[in-house]
């Protein structure tokens, strides 16, 4: 699939259960895993930066997020 590499994720939401419930379904699978979490926009940018994932999971009703 991917020569072996996992997927990189960064799950953003600004409720901590739900990034820490998809942080564990995601981290369960052997091809992905998660880099880091965001809670709000500006964090998620600081992050997106440094850690460059492939997937970045984002909620879309986060609030202070630019639209």
């Amino acid at each position: 699939m991917n020569g072996g590499k996992k997927i990189v994720v960064m799950v953003v939401d600004d409720h901590p259960l739900m990034r820490v419930g998809i942080a564990a379904i995601i981290n369960a699978r052997k091809d992905m895993s998660v880099v880091a979490q965001a809670g709000t926009g500006e964090e998620a940018l600081a992050l997106y930066r440094r850690h460059k994932p492939d997937i970045t999971l984002m909620d879309l009703r986060l609030p202070g997020a630019m639209r």
